[in-house]
């Protein structure tokens, strides 16, 4: 799945390689895109090379390979693009919704049974994807479920495999709005992007850690971070 953002960056690099057998400048790309900073473009590469359309080509500068485009070549519709999350789908530190809750304080269920959980849509393990989608429900036995209130998100990339969350895995992730160093969290950035990554408080600042020595680790100041939750468990189809 791609944001609309992407899915533009994406075409005007194709065009551009067919027109003229060089990949754009990032200057070309943040005008072509209407983006204030090259840091937005660095992320939308990062994401299409995450999600296999583009590679980067070693030792050359500016060398970009598309090796695919989305299958029926049509941009997302509006409201898929890359707009910040209606206002219903996020509070300052919590990803709400109909939350069928373990609330505090109460007995744990009966390990013989199932809780319907919200299923947030895709989380993205690489680089954050904008919005997040739904929810839908899924149903999760009681016993991978503690007290509190928990919810279920789509594992999109591969940053995290060497922690074992591979893409397309299902994850259950227990609310909350503080994690200890080295927890796996689902971490909201400058209230917009949401991503699942090892956190990390080092003096002043918050590192986001990814568990694939493909990836960098992301350093943010403390006001740019929000925690959405915490990781308690694994859902994977085989």
């Amino acid at each position: 799945m791609l944001t609309r953002k992407q899915y533009e960056l994406l075409m005007f690099i194709d065009q551009r390689l067919k027109a003229s057998g060089v990949s754009p400048s990032f200057d070309e790309m943040k005008e072509a895109l209407d983006l204030k900073s090259k840091s937005g473009i660095h992320r939308l590469i990062t994401g299409l090379e995450e999600r296999g359309f583009i590679r980067r080509l070693p030792h050359r500068a500016r060398a970009l390979e598309v090796l695919k485009l989305p299958e029926n070549n049509l941009a997302p519709p509006a409201d898929e693009a890359e707009a910040p999350p209606p206002a219903a789908a996020f509070t300052p530190n919590v990803i709400k919704g109909n939350f069928s809750p373990v609330l505090a304080g109460a007995p744990v269920a009966n390990p013989a049974e199932a809780h319907d959980l919200p299923l947030w849509g895709k989380i993205a393990a690489g680089t954050p994807i904008e919005a997040l989608r739904g929810p839908d429900t899924i149903s999760v036995p009681a016993a991978m479920l503690g007290r509190g209130e928990h919810y279920c998100l789509t594992v999109e990339g591969d940053s995290m495999i060497d922690a074992g969350i591979l893409d397309g895995d299902t994850i259950i992730v227990r609310r909350c709005d503080t994690a200890e160093n080295g927890t796996i969290v689902v971490a909201l950035v400058d209230d917009a992007e949401a991503t699942l990554k090892r956190i990390r408080r080092k003096g002043a600042s918050i590192a986001l850690e990814p568990a694939n020595q493909k990836y960098e680790t992301r350093i943010f100041g403390p006001d740019r971070v929000k925690v959405q939750g915490r990781l308690v468990g694994l859902l994977r189809h085989y």
